[in-house]
């Protein structure tokens, strides 16, 4: 089943990226997912469309067993990834590692059984011992989810050919699919966590991981592979701006910084295609920056975040990152304003 065009609208980023096969030495397709063979063994997992995935993972073989780094948005979606990677290797999944804490990424650990080892920052720990079935980005996707079955709905209702009716049954059923498989959720957080790095040392790989500062939200972990110069980074850094919704945009450039200390050539990201141009970093970290002035040069003149998103200009960002409208996100400055004003932490 080809991806739904409603799909895209729902991916927590804003991706500006090239296809990702030209960077694979193999691709295989299975039922759910596109595996990119991006080195020996190493394979980037991309949902194909056939069910929600929302992000991407990674899967690392290793002489014994199999490292995943995130699981996708539901148990239905990780058994799906699980079934994939049989497709590729008989070896047990062993480990886990939760890039970040945001349901998309960890939401699918149920399907990997009750004994997996879960490695993940001590932020990620916290969240999902915490409240994570309130927290505000999980929250919001329900809603979306929901308001997206019940348009399809009424378009279905509305639906003057037969053409068009199919089509909107067949996004329907995926949809409704979707928030069905909502219901399997166990929040799972770590068995293992870390404040700054962690190498693991197991069958012929070296898996570095590390937390540079806070980003995308307070415990981003960059997943390092030193032999093979890959490393993937969630939704730290994607091909463009990420959902800055749990973020700290006023830090986000300086852990870019440090993340471009590691000796990569080829970025794997939580959503989008992989890319070697290393630009793209220095491209979002000017954008943080110039928000975070923008955003503070406006709310010391007095206006509301409101106000701030309305008149935020970001418009020299065009070139590089498509910012071609006046404006920002108005959820990122709402808690840029909660940030600065000490509310939140």
């Amino acid at each position: 089943m080809p991806t739904p065009p409603s799909l895209k609208a729902y991916c927590l980023c804003l991706i500006v990226g090239s296809p990702l096969g030209a960077l694979a030495q193999e691709i295989i397709d299975t039922e759910t997912h596109r595996l990119e063979e991006v080195a020996e063994g190493i394979y980037f997992a991309v949902g194909n469309g056939a069910l929600y995935t929302m992000s991407n993972a990674l899967i690392i073989e290793r002489d014994e067993d199999v490292v995943v780094v995130d699981t996708h948005i539901t148990p239905a979606a990780g058994r799906a990834l699980l079934d994939s990677i049989r497709v590729v290797t008989s070896k047990p999944v062993t480990t886990l590692i939760n890039s970040h804490f945001h349901y998309d990424h960890a939401n699918g650990v149920p399907a990997f059984g009750p004994d997996i080892e879960i490695i993940g920052h001590e932020v990620t720990y916290q969240k999902l011992t915490g409240d994570p079935a309130n927290e505000h980005t999980y929250i919001s996707s329900l809603t979306r989810f929901d308001n997206t079955v019940n348009r399809l709905e009424v378009e279905l209702d509305a639906a003057s050919s037969n053409a068009e009716r199919r089509e909107l049954q067949q996004q329907l059923e995926f949809w409704r699919a979707h928030v069905a498989a909502q219901d399997e959720i166990v929040f799972t957080p770590p068995t293992i966590t870390l404040r700054e790095s962690m190498t693991l040392y197991r069958g012929g790989r070296e898996i570095q991981l590390h937390f540079f500062g806070r980003a995308h939200t307070g415990g981003d972990l960059a997943i390092f592979l030193p032999e093979e110069k890959i490393v993937f980074t969630g939704d730290m850094m994607l091909g463009g701006v990420s959902y800055m919704g749990d973020g700290y945009v006023s830090e986000w450039a300086d852990t870019l910084q440090a993340l471009k200390q590691l000796n990569f050539d080829l970025v794997l990201p939580g959503h989008g295609p992989g890319f070697r141009d290393r630009s793209r970093i220095d491209n979002v970290q000017a954008y943080y920056t110039d928000l975070t002035e923008e955003v503070s040069r406006l709310k010391a003149l007095g206006f509301s975040a409101d106000e701030t998103a309305s008149r935020a200009d970001l418009r020299q960002h065009a070139d590089t990152l498509g910012i071609s409208q006046l404006g920002a996100n108005l959820e990122a400055v709402q808690r840029m304003y909660n940030l600065m004003d000490g509310r939140i932490e």
